[in-house]
């Protein structure tokens, strides 16, 4: 820029020069000096416009540099997001392959463990049976029956290795669920981190949906499992049920017994479980679901009579701050099976083994019950308890999962599932609601 200036300020002052000298004809060698400063100026512009053209050959050369380096790293984006896209793809059928080998899995060792049972059953029987007899040979015998002794002992030696063998086929259940897991934590995390790399980038950012009922209104009609993002999180995977009226998140599902709901507090603020089978959404996220707006929870149950009951409320969930506690609104005077979600204006703090929150006073009610709950007095309801493996009255089995209806009397249950709308959603299915 100076170079420019200096070249169009020479001549000027030449030109200036020139003006000042006489011009008379006869005078020669005033001229010839006139001539000689004219072209010493014209000189040096030429040389002043000659380093101006280097300088700026040189500027546009780095500047191509820069071009071909930017266009380099444009297509090394390029190439790396594809790579991404076919590793979440990888990612993605890993992940259907492992839930279809855990189903199977599943399904193979729950039966083995009904078996085993079945068989513990039969030998605790003959067992009584044994003892009987061997009673009655004593009364009748001044001495002892040895060899019955030695079949009881055999009988409790054959109960203590089903009795194993029914724990190493839990502790191999739990490792292949902890392994599902993990495997769907996996994509999750590579989704969060395409998402801050493509931030970082200045991309244009993939617009996940809010919730499940968010993906009905985009056109989505399909239920599966799906990758939304509420406000203020990270994505996460969920399992949506897509019905006539809109799209339902399920924060909850129970059908099989096929995963350990006795977790401490960590576990439950996270989640645990598969999409595709058993599972429990995690309290953070349930939690940035439902502070999105107002909300509504479907409760849906099947007990062990086959019976099924389906009860809504109007929902409000706390954040951790909170220990999540649950608000709802319902009519006492509806008359519907689920009486027993019964909040206050307070609302029910979560608690677990490790985190005592709930209302009594004496009793740290998720030892008594197991798995985590929003209990009150411990006596209500319980939909995270141990699965049944076989029918019986409640009060026999204090810590299986049951639900008092509005009468009173504890339900066993054998399914559960629990689910999220936002409360515009419509529904003319015949169930009974709780507002």
């Amino acid at each position: 820029m100076k170079t420019l200036q200096t070249a169009i300020l020479v001549p000027v002052l030449l030109l200036n020069a020139a003006a000042g000298f006489p011009a008379a004809r006869g005078d020669k060698y005033a001229s010839w000096d006139d001539v000689n400063v004219v072209a010493h100026g014209l000189l040096q512009l030429g040389q002043g416009l000659k380093e101006h053209v280097m300088k700026t050959k040189a500027q546009m050369r780095d500047v191509n540099s820069q071009l071909k380096a930017f266009n380099a790293t444009i297509v090394s984006l390029e190439r790396k997001r594809h790579e991404q896209d076919e590793a979440l793809e990888a990612i993605r059928e890993e992940k259907e392959r492992m839930d279809g080998e855990m189903m199977k899995q599943t399904k193979d060792i729950r039966s083995r463990v009904n078996a085993l049972e079945q068989k513990v059953d039969e030998v605790s029987k003959a067992e009584r049976g044994l003892n009987c007899k061997t009673a009655g040979v004593t009364r009748n015998k001044s001495s002892p029956a040895p060899n019955g002794k030695l079949v009881v002992a055999a009988q409790n030696r054959r109960i203590d290795h089903l009795v194993d063998k029914i724990k190493q086929q839990q502790d191999k259940l739990d490792k292949q669920s902890l392994h599902l897991l993990t495997l769907q934590n996996k994509g999750v995390r590579f989704l969060r981190r395409r998402h801050e790399e493509t931030t970082l980038r200045g991309d244009s950012v993939p617009s996940f949906a809010q919730d499940c009922h968010d993906l009905f209104v985009r056109g989505q009609r399909t239920s599966g499992i799906y990758t939304i993002q509420a406000q203020n999180s990270q994505p996460f995977n969920v399992l949506c049920e897509m019905t006539t009226e809109g799209g339902w998140t399920v924060i909850q599902k129970r059908l099989d017994g096929s995963e350990n709901f006795n977790h401490l507090w960590e576990s439950y603020q996270k989640g645990f479980g598969s999409l595709n089978g058993e599972f429990w959404l995690g309290l953070e996220n349930i939690h940035t679901i439902s502070e999105q707006g107002q909300y509504l929870l479907q409760v849906e149950l099947t007990d062990s009579t086959g019976e099924s009951h389906a009860n809504l409320y109007r929902v409000q969930i706390d954040g951790k701050e909170k220990n999540y506690a649950l608000h709802l609104e319902q009519n006492s005077t509806s008359g519907a099976q689920g009486g027993s979600l019964m909040t206050g204006a307070a609302g029910l703090p979560f608690s677990t083994a490790d985190r005592d929150n709930d209302l009594a006073a004496d009793v740290n009610c998720a030892e008594l019950h197991s798995g985590g709950w929003w209990f009150s007095s411990c006596g209500a309801s319980n939909l995270n308890g141990k699965y049944p493996r076989r029918p019986g009255p409640v009060r026999w089995q204090p810590r299986r999962m049951f639900w008092t209806n509005t009468m009173g009397q504890k339900n066993s249950l054998s399914t559960t599932l629990m689910k999220l709308a936002p409360i515009s959603i419509t529904t003319s299915q015949n169930k009974s609601y709780i507002f």
